[in-house]
């Protein structure tokens, strides 16, 4: 059976998972779903991964979001275990311990958003469309969308957003802080490389602390998160790559870090 998620791996440790459904806008049908979760928890235990790329296949769509023909013919205890996997699905993804960037190449609407708004940073081509879609639909995101849009956006605009299943273009998205980066479409996936190569020159042990560190203490009170910051740092005092930054900083030279 041919796998719906490709994943390649390069020599700086950058990973880019491809949804590879292009006939179908790379819509999140359970096949899909189990193989990028698979990927996603092969990812997630390599040592030398530094960063990961998010992309579709295709020049249309990052991703359609739930695969709403294959829903169709399901039952409801059925469709209670897709949006499950789904939700787990792209909370695996938030988790991955590096950051994680979407190139979001095309439309990207329901569960293809939510996918992207569980990365680190989002680029856009200038020509992606994007929204949760769902009340549209009689129902709501349930991949995440209603927690993270509103810590992303704010909560009167996230409401805004879901009430009226609103379509966004890539500029408006961007101007709403959605999208980080805006780029034609033929040169998005230079830039999101370029990107993740600037991320996974620095210290591998200190990203993933880094991450650890805002990712945890979001949500909580500025006394607990310092206290989440305290300890992620912790991590890295012990490490041969923080002797090594001060070595090459002290030499005048760039580092070479092997997340030690």
């Amino acid at each position: 059976m041919t796998s719906l998620i490709d994943i390649s791996r390069d020599d700086k440790g950058i990973a880019i998972v491809t949804l590879n459904r292009p006939d179908a806008a790379n819509a999140l049908s359970t096949e899909l779903l189990h193989n990028l979760l698979e990927g996603l928890n092969e990812l997630k235990s390599a040592a030398d991964l530094r960063a990961v790329i998010v992309t579709g296949s295709g020049e249309k769509a990052f991703c359609a979001g739930a695969d709403l023909k294959e829903r169709a013919g399901m039952n409801e205890d059925e469709v209670k275990e897709t949006v499950k996997l789904i939700g787990d699905t792209i909370t695996a993804l938030e988790n991955l311990p590096v950051p994680v960037l979407a190139a979001i190449n095309g439309s990207a609407f329901g569960g293809g958003l939510e996918l992207a708004l569980a990365c680190d940073i989002r680029l856009a081509s200038e020509t992606a469309k994007m929204g949760l879609t769902e009340t549209s639909l009689g129902i709501i995101p349930g991949g995440g969308g209603t927690q993270r849009l509103p810590r992303i956006v704010g909560m009167a605009t996230a409401k805004e957003l879901i009430y009226t299943a609103k379509r966004l273009d890539a500029k408006t998205a961007h101007e709403l802080k959605i999208i980080s980066h805006l780029y034609p479409a033929q040169q998005l996936m230079d830039e999101a490389k370029k990107l993740a190569a600037e991320i996974a020159r620095n210290a591998p042990l200190a990203l993933r602390a880094a991450k650890a560190a805002m990712n945890q203490g979001v949500d909580t009170t500025l006394e607990n998160g310092l206290q989440i910051e305290k300890d992620c740092y912790q991590t890295t005092l012990k490490s041969r790559d923080r002797l090594e930054g001060l070595a090459a900083f002290k030499e005048k030279r760039k580092p070479v870090f092997m997340g030690q």
